[in-house]
């Protein structure tokens, strides 16, 4: 008689664990419970899957914390998680968390970093990025000034464009990239350059370039405006552009460009006053302005004055010049300078 209730005993504990197996693995393919706007799961440095699991569980998310550490143990995931901020959005398992969390797939911001802005907006730019860290401290930054020995600054030296990163990286980080980015750029434009064109090295290309990028209010232009600077080099002309003395003035620049600054000797950006190239690059040139300033438009122009709307008139006279300046700019406001002005 003691047979048939052992025969019975297995069979009931045999469908027990059966519908235990069958409940586990119910749990563990069952979607999670992700709010209609998603879920911001943020992995620390050194943060185990463990820790993760509870944190999982206890706002919600998975029904059981312990499947999905017992999972990453049994595979070996557990030790293949990337630190980072993650959005967990749709329709997502347990194992699909994990999944993302081994690939490292975090959420990426983006911050644009405009072509013929200076260093300091730029980093003012990152400083409103709040996922970005800051470790900067301005433009004379030991870290940046490095990155041009010998120079006066670090003006420049950054590539604009759109670049993406991730929480918790630096402003540093970020510019790092920036700097690589504008050495393949630089070096490529340099690689490319039309050998007439009187620089003597990528550094004096940059400098141009950022001067052509601040005078430009229609790309289309560049090339033409660079055309004019080539050939007043060419021909031992001043460069006599506003935009170098308006950097050079920094903060006392108040909107006003006035005759005493463009006769201010002291000022080294001071183009109406000091021959060939300023120090330094004016701003930070894009890819378009590099390859303007070392292949310029071909022409004869010398002179341009701005109508008004972005673009220039150009001229290849002095007598030229003086009447669309008259024409365009005297009339508006009697103490105007054009760049360039006469040589």
């Amino acid at each position: 008689m003691r047979k048939p209730w052992l025969a019975f005993g297995f069979l009931v504990l045999c469908l027990g664990i059966a519908l235990g197996a069958l409940r586990v693995l119910d749990c563990w393919r069952e979607p999670a419970s992700l709010p209609g706007g998603g879920y911001t799961l943020t992995v620390g440095a050194g943060e185990s899957l463990s820790s993760l699991s509870r944190r999982l569980e206890a706002d919600g998310i998975i029904k059981s914390a312990l499947l999905l550490d017992l999972y990453g143990r049994y595979t070996g995931l557990d030790a293949r998680i990337h630190r980072g901020e993650y959005r967990l959005t749709g329709t997502l398992t347990a194992a699909d968390i994990l999944d993302q969390l081994v690939r490292g797939a975090v959420i990426e911001y983006t911050v644009t970093l405009p072509e013929g802005i200076t260093l300091a907006q730029a980093l003012a730019i990152l400083g409103r990025q709040e996922p970005l860290v800051t470790v900067l401290e301005g433009p004379r930054d030991p870290r940046l000034l490095a990155l041009a020995p010998g120079r006066a600054s670090a003006e420049g030296l950054f590539l604009p464009e759109t670049y993406r990163y991730r929480r918790g990286e630096s402003d540093w980080a970020l510019l790092q990239r920036a700097h690589a980015a504008l050495e393949v750029a630089l070096a490529d434009a340099w690689r490319e350059r039309d050998p007439a064109v009187p620089l003597a090295d990528p550094y004096e290309a940059l400098v141009l370039a950022s001067i052509v990028e601040r005078e430009t209010g229609v790309p289309a232009e560049r090339g033409r405006i660079a055309g004019v600077f080539v050939r007043r080099l060419q021909r031992g002309m001043r460069l006599q552009t506003d935009p170098t003395v308006i950097y050079g003035l920094g903060a006392a620049y108040d909107g006003n460009l006035r005759r005493e600054h463009l006769k201010d000797d002291s000022n080294p950006w001071n183009t109406y006053r000091h021959d060939g190239l300023p120090p330094t690059p004016i701003a930070l040139p894009g890819r378009e302005a590099l390859r303007a300033a070392l292949q310029p438009a071909e022409g004869t122009a010398l002179y341009f004055v701005a109508r008004g709307d972005g673009s220039h008139v150009f001229s290849d006279t002095l007598e030229a010049h003086r009447r669309a300046v008259r024409e365009y700019q005297l009339k508006r406001r009697a103490d105007y300078r054009s760049t360039p002005g006469p040589g």
